[in-house]
């Protein structure tokens, strides 16, 4: 299967999730350091709009800023090393990724809104989690005044203002919660 190539400055949602489904994450420990990763590998070749570390699978909402080719390795670098380590440290071997990470270009601004408040509602959609205080999704650095390398400013002037980012992220998981009492 040929896989799109990233494109420099589009936007993209990249994900991934274990083999067989099988967890990445056991411990706050491989999502921090997972997260030190994303820093150390992507901050020069992206921008990050948005993120979710679910125990089987992550979400990122990504901007190209460099050649694309340089992008996809450094996301391969990436990968690799928290394979690496995760391996070690749990003593196993092989593959902890599936194959390749999956991406979708995003060209609308309305999706591309959507979509962030789908990544930060992740922890609610799979283990009716409370979203607003999960620690490993960027909701909450949105809303933060503390340093970031998150494109903080852009996400909230996406919605308008963080008054507005705070109501479709609520409005929308009361639409969820409506439709579960449905089914």
């Amino acid at each position: 299967m040929k896989l799109e190539p990233l494109i420099k400055d589009c936007m993209y949602h990249i994900y991934n999730r274990g083999i067989n489904g099988g967890n990445i994450f056991i411990t706050d420990e491989n999502k921090m350091y997972f997260l030190n990763l994303v820093n150390k590998h992507l901050t020069n070749s992206s921008s990050l709009f948005a993120y979710c570390l679910m125990n089987n699978h992550f979400h990122f909402l990504l901007r190209i800023d460099s050649d694309g080719e340089k992008v996809t390795q450094d996301l391969s670098n990436l990968f690799n090393a928290y394979a690496k380590a995760f391996n070690k440290a749990n003593n196993r071997t092989g593959s902890l990724f599936e194959k390749h990470f999956k991406r979708i270009r995003i060209d609308d601004e309305n999706y591309l809104r959507q979509l962030i408040v789908y990544i930060h509602l992740n922890p609610y959609h799979h283990f009716d989690a409370n979203f607003a205080t999960f620690k490993y999704s960027s909701y909450n650095s949105i809303l933060s005044n503390k340093e970031t390398k998150l494109k903080r400013g852009e996400v909230i002037e996406l919605f308008g203002d963080l008054d507005n980012y705070i109501f479709e992220h609520k409005t929308k998981k009361e639409i969820l919660e409506q439709k579960f009492t449905l089914e």
